[in-house]
Protein backbone atom coordinates (compact mmCIF):
# COMPACT_ATOMS: atom_id res chain seq x y z
CA UNK A 1 0.00 0.00 0.00
CA UNK A 2 2.68 2.38 0.97
CA UNK A 3 4.68 1.56 -2.24
CA UNK A 4 0.89 2.31 -4.30
CA UNK A 5 1.22 5.94 -2.68
CA UNK A 6 4.75 7.15 -3.22
CA UNK A 7 3.95 6.02 -6.95
CA UNK A 8 0.76 8.04 -7.08
CA UNK A 9 2.19 10.49 -5.97
CA UNK A 10 5.74 10.48 -8.22
CA UNK A 11 2.84 10.24 -10.79
CA UNK A 12 0.83 13.36 -9.68
CA UNK A 13 4.26 15.52 -9.48
CA UNK A 14 5.29 14.69 -13.05
CA UNK A 15 2.19 15.58 -14.08
CA UNK A 16 1.83 18.79 -12.40
CA UNK A 17 5.90 19.96 -13.41
CA UNK A 18 4.51 18.59 -17.11
CA UNK A 19 1.38 21.04 -17.01
CA UNK A 20 1.70 24.46 -19.37
CA UNK A 21 0.99 27.46 -17.14
CA UNK A 22 0.55 30.65 -18.49
CA UNK A 23 1.25 33.34 -15.33
CA UNK A 24 -0.77 36.40 -16.92
CA UNK A 25 -0.29 40.01 -15.86
CA UNK A 26 1.91 40.18 -12.85
CA UNK A 27 4.77 42.62 -12.35
CA UNK A 28 7.33 40.27 -13.35
CA UNK A 29 10.64 41.23 -11.63
CA UNK A 30 13.10 39.01 -13.44
CA UNK A 31 16.51 39.90 -11.73
CA UNK A 32 18.56 39.39 -14.41
CA UNK A 33 17.07 41.44 -17.00
CA UNK A 34 14.48 44.43 -15.39
CA UNK A 35 10.85 44.42 -14.85
CA UNK A 36 8.07 44.01 -16.56
CA UNK A 37 4.88 45.89 -15.57
CA UNK A 38 2.92 44.12 -16.87
CA UNK A 39 4.16 40.87 -17.85
CA UNK A 40 3.63 37.44 -18.24
CA UNK A 41 5.49 34.09 -17.77
CA UNK A 42 5.10 30.79 -19.70
CA UNK A 43 5.86 27.43 -17.93
CA UNK A 44 6.47 24.43 -19.47
CA UNK A 45 8.15 20.96 -18.14
CA UNK A 46 8.87 22.60 -14.94
CA UNK A 47 10.83 25.22 -16.94
CA UNK A 48 10.48 28.59 -17.77
CA UNK A 49 9.61 28.90 -21.71
CA UNK A 50 9.01 32.60 -22.27
CA UNK A 51 8.71 35.68 -20.50
CA UNK A 52 7.60 38.72 -22.49
CA UNK A 53 5.22 41.39 -22.13
CA UNK A 54 2.43 39.49 -23.32
CA UNK A 55 2.29 36.12 -24.74
CA UNK A 56 -0.23 34.36 -27.03
CA UNK A 57 0.55 31.13 -26.50
CA UNK A 58 -1.76 28.55 -25.62
CA UNK A 59 -1.20 27.14 -22.05
CA UNK A 60 -3.43 24.23 -20.32
CA UNK A 61 -3.86 26.68 -17.46
CA UNK A 62 -3.85 30.28 -17.46
CA UNK A 63 -3.66 31.89 -14.01
CA UNK A 64 -4.83 35.83 -13.44
CA UNK A 65 -2.09 37.06 -11.37
CA UNK A 66 -2.90 41.03 -12.23
CA UNK A 67 -1.88 43.34 -9.30
CA UNK A 68 0.49 40.46 -7.89
CA UNK A 69 4.35 40.83 -7.99
CA UNK A 70 6.22 37.67 -9.43
CA UNK A 71 9.79 37.16 -8.57
CA UNK A 72 12.27 34.10 -8.97
CA UNK A 73 12.50 32.12 -5.81
CA UNK A 74 14.82 33.17 -3.00
CA UNK A 75 18.12 31.35 -2.26
CA UNK A 76 18.86 31.09 1.25
CA UNK A 77 23.00 31.14 0.79
CA UNK A 78 24.30 29.86 4.39
CA UNK A 79 21.83 28.11 6.86
CA UNK A 80 21.24 25.48 9.36
CA UNK A 81 17.46 25.32 8.46
CA UNK A 82 16.55 21.27 8.60
CA UNK A 83 19.47 20.57 10.97
CA UNK A 84 18.25 22.94 13.70
CA UNK A 85 14.70 22.36 15.20
CA UNK A 86 14.79 23.57 18.46
CA UNK A 87 17.65 25.11 19.47
CA UNK A 88 17.25 23.85 23.40
CA UNK A 89 16.54 20.55 22.50
CA UNK A 90 19.49 18.56 21.85
CA UNK A 91 18.01 15.69 19.95
CA UNK A 92 16.87 18.09 17.42
CA UNK A 93 20.07 19.98 16.68
CA UNK A 94 22.44 18.51 13.96
CA UNK A 95 24.30 20.80 12.91
CA UNK A 96 27.72 19.62 13.60
CA UNK A 97 30.33 16.15 14.02
CA UNK A 98 33.01 15.73 16.04
CA UNK A 99 36.59 16.35 14.97
CA UNK A 100 38.71 19.42 13.82
CA UNK A 101 39.16 18.82 10.09
CA UNK A 102 36.46 16.46 8.94
CA UNK A 103 35.96 17.62 5.19
CA UNK A 104 34.40 14.43 3.73
CA UNK A 105 30.90 15.03 6.10
CA UNK A 106 28.31 16.37 3.81
CA UNK A 107 25.84 18.15 5.53
CA UNK A 108 23.10 17.49 3.74
CA UNK A 109 22.92 14.02 4.59
CA UNK A 110 21.89 15.07 7.96
CA UNK A 111 18.26 17.55 7.34
CA UNK A 112 14.91 16.70 8.84
CA UNK A 113 13.01 16.84 5.43
CA UNK A 114 9.76 16.77 7.66
CA UNK A 115 11.54 20.01 9.82
CA UNK A 116 8.34 22.23 10.81
CA UNK A 117 10.37 25.62 9.68
CA UNK A 118 11.05 24.30 5.66
CA UNK A 119 7.52 25.18 5.25
CA UNK A 120 7.87 28.64 7.48
CA UNK A 121 10.21 29.81 5.44
CA UNK A 122 8.55 28.66 2.14
CA UNK A 123 5.75 30.74 3.05
CA UNK A 124 7.89 34.05 2.51
CA UNK A 125 9.47 32.99 -0.18
CA UNK A 126 12.31 31.03 -0.14
CA UNK A 127 12.33 28.02 -2.22
CA UNK A 128 15.77 26.78 -2.01
CA UNK A 129 18.30 26.95 0.87
CA UNK A 130 22.12 26.01 1.55
CA UNK A 131 22.40 23.70 4.91
CA UNK A 132 26.04 24.69 6.63
CA UNK A 133 27.92 22.07 8.97
CA UNK A 134 29.38 23.60 11.83
CA UNK A 135 32.74 22.93 13.66
CA UNK A 136 36.22 24.10 14.86
CA UNK A 137 38.39 24.31 11.16
CA UNK A 138 37.36 22.04 8.73
CA UNK A 139 33.48 21.69 9.08
CA UNK A 140 32.59 19.51 5.68
CA UNK A 141 30.63 19.94 2.17
CA UNK A 142 27.23 22.23 2.36
CA UNK A 143 24.59 21.00 -0.95
CA UNK A 144 21.79 23.12 -2.38
CA UNK A 145 18.13 21.95 -1.14
CA UNK A 146 14.89 22.61 -2.81
CA UNK A 147 12.57 23.53 0.24
CA UNK A 148 10.06 20.62 -0.58
CA UNK A 149 10.52 16.80 -0.59
CA UNK A 150 9.64 13.56 0.80
CA UNK A 151 13.01 12.64 0.99
CA UNK A 152 16.73 14.49 1.66
CA UNK A 153 16.98 13.00 -2.08
CA UNK A 154 14.22 14.16 -3.29
CA UNK A 155 15.67 18.11 -1.67
CA UNK A 156 18.33 17.66 -3.63
CA UNK A 157 19.83 19.95 -5.86
CA UNK A 158 23.47 19.72 -5.81
CA UNK A 159 26.27 18.51 -3.70
CA UNK A 160 29.35 19.88 -2.71
CA UNK A 161 28.71 23.44 -3.26
CA UNK A 162 31.26 24.45 -0.82
CA UNK A 163 33.80 23.67 1.39
CA UNK A 164 33.75 25.30 5.12
CA UNK A 165 36.41 26.63 6.93
CA UNK A 166 35.96 28.22 10.05
CA UNK A 167 38.86 30.44 11.17
CA UNK A 168 40.41 30.76 14.23
CA UNK A 169 38.94 33.41 16.77
CA UNK A 170 41.44 36.52 16.57
CA UNK A 171 39.22 38.43 19.21
CA UNK A 172 42.07 39.44 22.06
CA UNK A 173 41.00 38.97 26.11
CA UNK A 174 43.16 41.71 27.82
CA UNK A 175 43.92 41.16 31.53
CA UNK A 176 42.82 43.35 33.91
CA UNK A 177 44.87 44.69 36.66
CA UNK A 178 44.01 41.65 39.08
CA UNK A 179 43.75 38.94 36.37
CA UNK A 180 42.38 35.33 37.49
CA UNK A 181 44.38 32.78 37.67
CA UNK A 182 43.63 30.87 34.23
CA UNK A 183 43.95 34.22 32.49
CA UNK A 184 46.31 33.86 29.80
CA UNK A 185 48.84 36.80 28.39
CA UNK A 186 48.27 37.92 25.30
CA UNK A 187 51.42 36.69 23.88
CA UNK A 188 50.30 33.46 25.24
CA UNK A 189 46.96 34.16 22.87
CA UNK A 190 49.14 35.01 20.22
CA UNK A 191 51.39 31.61 20.42
CA UNK A 192 47.91 29.76 20.59
CA UNK A 193 46.57 31.76 17.40
CA UNK A 194 49.59 30.71 15.37
CA UNK A 195 49.43 27.12 16.28
CA UNK A 196 45.68 27.06 14.76
CA UNK A 197 46.65 28.57 11.55
CA UNK A 198 49.64 26.37 11.22
CA UNK A 199 47.27 23.57 11.72
CA UNK A 200 45.61 24.72 8.92
CA UNK A 201 48.54 25.25 6.90
CA UNK A 202 49.83 21.52 7.71
CA UNK A 203 46.30 19.56 6.79
CA UNK A 204 46.50 22.01 3.45
CA UNK A 205 49.58 20.99 3.03
CA UNK A 206 49.34 17.32 3.54
CA UNK A 207 46.39 17.01 1.44
CA UNK A 208 48.40 18.32 -1.23
CA UNK A 209 50.79 15.98 -0.51
CA UNK A 210 48.24 13.01 -0.97
CA UNK A 211 47.26 14.30 -4.18
CA UNK A 212 51.02 12.56 -5.42
CA UNK A 213 50.63 9.56 -3.82
CA UNK A 214 51.38 6.53 -5.62
CA UNK A 215 48.30 4.71 -7.74
CA UNK A 216 48.05 1.86 -5.94
CA UNK A 217 47.85 3.88 -2.23
CA UNK A 218 44.57 3.25 0.06
CA UNK A 219 41.71 5.95 -0.48
CA UNK A 220 41.32 8.03 2.41
CA UNK A 221 37.86 9.91 2.38
CA UNK A 222 39.17 12.98 3.87
CA UNK A 223 41.48 13.67 1.38
CA UNK A 224 39.61 12.53 -1.49
CA UNK A 225 37.01 15.01 -0.45
CA UNK A 226 39.58 18.21 -0.18
CA UNK A 227 40.98 17.04 -4.00
CA UNK A 228 38.18 19.66 -5.80
CA UNK A 229 39.03 22.40 -3.17
CA UNK A 230 42.57 22.54 -4.06
CA UNK A 231 41.87 22.53 -7.73
CA UNK A 232 39.67 25.32 -7.39
CA UNK A 233 36.28 23.29 -8.44
CA UNK A 234 34.49 23.67 -5.44
CA UNK A 235 35.01 27.00 -3.43
CA UNK A 236 36.08 27.16 -0.31
CA UNK A 237 33.69 29.03 2.41
CA UNK A 238 35.91 31.35 4.89
CA UNK A 239 33.66 31.80 7.91
CA UNK A 240 35.44 35.13 9.62
CA UNK A 241 34.07 37.77 11.54
CA UNK A 242 36.70 40.48 12.64
CA UNK A 243 38.72 42.36 10.79
CA UNK A 244 41.73 40.90 12.31
CA UNK A 245 40.27 37.26 11.23
CA UNK A 246 39.43 38.53 7.93
CA UNK A 247 42.88 40.10 7.38
CA UNK A 248 44.98 37.02 8.48
CA UNK A 249 42.68 34.53 6.33
CA UNK A 250 43.24 37.16 3.23
CA UNK A 251 46.87 36.69 4.06
CA UNK A 252 46.60 33.10 4.42
CA UNK A 253 44.68 32.74 0.93
CA UNK A 254 47.68 34.47 -1.01
CA UNK A 255 49.78 31.54 -0.60
CA UNK A 256 47.05 29.32 -2.32
CA UNK A 257 45.84 31.09 -5.31
CA UNK A 258 43.84 28.44 -6.69
CA UNK A 259 41.85 28.33 -4.53
CA UNK A 260 38.46 30.09 -4.94
CA UNK A 261 37.45 31.77 -1.56
CA UNK A 262 34.16 33.18 -0.47
CA UNK A 263 34.12 35.14 2.71
CA UNK A 264 30.77 34.36 5.05
CA UNK A 265 29.75 36.28 7.83
CA UNK A 266 32.13 38.85 7.63
CA UNK A 267 30.73 41.11 9.73
CA UNK A 268 33.86 43.64 9.01
CA UNK A 269 34.20 43.11 5.81
CA UNK A 270 33.71 46.32 4.73
CA UNK A 271 36.68 47.84 6.44
CA UNK A 272 38.42 45.27 3.83
CA UNK A 273 36.08 46.13 0.56
CA UNK A 274 39.09 47.56 -1.63
CA UNK A 275 41.16 44.54 -1.12
CA UNK A 276 38.01 41.90 -1.14
CA UNK A 277 37.18 43.85 -4.76
CA UNK A 278 40.62 43.91 -5.84
CA UNK A 279 41.04 40.01 -5.22
CA UNK A 280 37.09 39.02 -6.71
CA UNK A 281 36.43 37.60 -3.41
CA UNK A 282 32.92 37.36 -2.79
CA UNK A 283 31.22 37.79 0.52
CA UNK A 284 27.64 36.51 2.25
CA UNK A 285 26.94 38.96 4.74
CA UNK A 286 24.87 38.09 7.65
CA UNK A 287 25.75 40.62 10.43
CA UNK A 288 23.11 42.93 9.17
CA UNK A 289 21.15 43.07 12.43
CA UNK A 290 24.11 42.69 14.37
CA UNK A 291 25.03 44.98 17.19
CA UNK A 292 27.40 47.45 16.71
CA UNK A 293 30.72 45.32 17.55
CA UNK A 294 32.97 47.83 19.47
CA UNK A 295 32.34 51.59 20.83
CA UNK A 296 33.45 53.41 18.46
CA UNK A 297 31.33 51.84 15.59
CA UNK A 298 28.26 53.83 14.48
CA UNK A 299 25.10 52.32 14.88
CA UNK A 300 24.29 51.89 11.28
CA UNK A 301 27.74 50.24 10.44
CA UNK A 302 26.39 46.95 10.02
CA UNK A 303 23.41 48.15 8.38
CA UNK A 304 25.15 49.93 5.49
CA UNK A 305 28.38 47.66 5.66
CA UNK A 306 26.55 45.35 2.67
CA UNK A 307 26.41 49.29 0.80
CA UNK A 308 29.61 49.38 1.62
CA UNK A 309 31.09 46.66 -0.28
CA UNK A 310 28.57 46.76 -3.34
CA UNK A 311 30.20 50.20 -3.93
CA UNK A 312 33.52 49.07 -3.95
CA UNK A 313 32.57 46.72 -6.23
CA UNK A 314 32.75 43.31 -4.34
CA UNK A 315 29.98 40.43 -5.00
CA UNK A 316 27.50 40.24 -2.16
CA UNK A 317 25.04 37.87 -1.05
CA UNK A 318 23.04 38.41 2.10
CA UNK A 319 22.00 35.68 4.74
CA UNK A 320 20.49 35.26 8.60
CA UNK A 321 23.44 33.74 9.71
CA UNK A 322 23.91 30.25 11.93
CA UNK A 323 23.38 32.39 15.09
CA UNK A 324 20.04 33.86 16.31
CA UNK A 325 17.73 31.46 15.68
CA UNK A 326 18.56 31.25 12.23
CA UNK A 327 16.90 28.33 10.80
CA UNK A 328 13.35 29.41 12.56
CA UNK A 329 14.36 33.18 11.09
CA UNK A 330 14.94 32.33 7.19
CA UNK A 331 11.86 34.13 6.63
CA UNK A 332 12.84 36.99 7.13
CA UNK A 333 15.09 36.98 5.09
CA UNK A 334 13.86 39.44 2.27
CA UNK A 335 13.57 41.81 4.92
CA UNK A 336 17.13 41.56 6.47
CA UNK A 337 17.97 43.01 2.23
CA UNK A 338 15.24 45.52 3.37
CA UNK A 339 17.29 47.12 5.31
CA UNK A 340 20.85 46.84 3.76
CA UNK A 341 18.72 48.75 0.66
CA UNK A 342 17.05 51.35 3.86
CA UNK A 343 20.61 52.01 4.50
CA UNK A 344 22.28 52.73 0.54
CA UNK A 345 22.16 49.25 -0.92
CA UNK A 346 20.35 49.33 -4.11
CA UNK A 347 17.11 47.99 -4.23
CA UNK A 348 17.76 45.89 -7.33
CA UNK A 349 21.33 44.41 -5.71
CA UNK A 350 19.62 43.79 -2.43
CA UNK A 351 17.32 41.57 -4.68
CA UNK A 352 20.52 40.28 -5.94
CA UNK A 353 21.83 39.46 -2.86
CA UNK A 354 19.04 36.82 -2.00
CA UNK A 355 18.78 35.45 -5.36
CA UNK A 356 20.65 35.76 -8.47
CA UNK A 357 23.89 35.67 -6.17
CA UNK A 358 23.32 33.23 -4.08
CA UNK A 359 22.58 31.04 -6.77
CA UNK A 360 25.98 32.03 -8.75
CA UNK A 361 27.88 30.99 -5.56
CA UNK A 362 26.15 28.03 -5.07
CA UNK A 363 26.65 27.06 -9.15
CA UNK A 364 23.55 26.77 -9.84
CA UNK A 365 23.34 30.49 -11.75
CA UNK A 366 22.32 28.53 -14.95
CA UNK A 367 18.74 27.38 -13.11
CA UNK A 368 17.77 29.78 -10.31
CA UNK A 369 18.06 32.82 -8.97
CA UNK A 370 16.08 34.84 -11.78
CA UNK A 371 13.23 35.04 -14.10
CA UNK A 372 14.73 33.49 -17.39
CA UNK A 373 13.46 31.57 -20.49
CA UNK A 374 15.33 27.62 -19.61
CA UNK A 375 15.97 28.51 -16.02
CA UNK A 376 14.13 26.32 -13.42
CA UNK A 377 10.33 27.83 -12.68
CA UNK A 378 10.90 28.25 -9.21
CA UNK A 379 8.91 31.27 -8.58
CA UNK A 380 6.46 33.02 -6.58
CA UNK A 381 3.85 35.62 -6.11
CA UNK A 382 3.47 38.12 -3.94
CA UNK A 383 0.81 41.10 -3.07
CA UNK A 384 3.64 43.54 -3.18
CA UNK A 385 7.51 44.60 -3.08
CA UNK A 386 8.43 41.54 -1.10
CA UNK A 387 11.67 43.82 0.48
CA UNK A 388 8.57 45.15 2.25
CA UNK A 389 7.37 43.69 5.75
CA UNK A 390 3.48 43.67 4.44
CA UNK A 391 3.49 41.56 1.48
CA UNK A 392 2.50 38.52 1.56
CA UNK A 393 3.39 35.79 -0.57
CA UNK A 394 0.07 34.03 -2.30
CA UNK A 395 1.26 31.60 -4.65
CA UNK A 396 5.04 29.91 -4.71
CA UNK A 397 5.99 27.03 -7.22
CA UNK A 398 9.40 25.02 -6.89
CA UNK A 399 9.96 23.46 -10.75
CA UNK A 400 6.77 24.67 -11.82
CA UNK A 401 5.07 22.54 -9.09
CA UNK A 402 2.68 24.72 -6.84
CA UNK A 403 3.44 24.29 -3.01
CA UNK A 404 1.09 24.78 -0.13
CA UNK A 405 1.62 27.71 1.63
CA UNK A 406 0.37 26.11 4.95
CA UNK A 407 2.71 26.18 8.10
CA UNK A 408 2.36 25.36 11.93
CA UNK A 409 1.77 29.17 12.45
CA UNK A 410 -1.54 29.05 10.07
CA UNK A 411 -2.57 25.92 11.22
CA UNK A 412 -2.52 27.07 15.02
CA UNK A 413 -4.04 30.28 14.12
CA UNK A 414 -6.70 28.35 13.04
CA UNK A 415 -7.29 25.88 15.38
CA UNK A 416 -7.52 29.18 17.79
CA UNK A 417 -9.56 31.01 15.66
CA UNK A 418 -11.97 28.26 15.78
CA UNK A 419 -12.40 27.07 19.12
CA UNK A 420 -15.40 27.86 21.11
CA UNK A 421 -16.66 30.46 22.56
CA UNK A 422 -16.98 31.34 26.55
CA UNK A 423 -20.32 31.59 27.25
Amino acid sequence: MEKLILTLLAVFTASASAETLLLRGATVHTVAGGTLAPGDVLVRDGKIAEVAAAITAKADRVLDLKGLHLYPGLVSPGTDLGLVEISGVRASVDDRETGDFIPEVESWLAVNPDSELIPVARANGITHFSPIPQGRHIAGTSALLAARGWTIEDMLVRRHTAMHLFWPDHSLSIPGPNPSPNAKSLEEQARERKEKVREIERFFADAEAWAKRPPDSPSVPAWQAMQPVLSGEVPLMIHAQDAREIRAALKWSEGRPGLRVILYGARDAWQLAGELAQRKIPVIYSEVFALPARSSDAYDAHFSAPAILHKAGVTVAISEGLERASASGQRNLPYIAAQAAAFGLPADAALAAITLVPARLHGVDDSLGSIEPGKDASLFAATGDILDIRSQVRHLWISGVEQPLDTRHTRLAEKYRSRPKLE
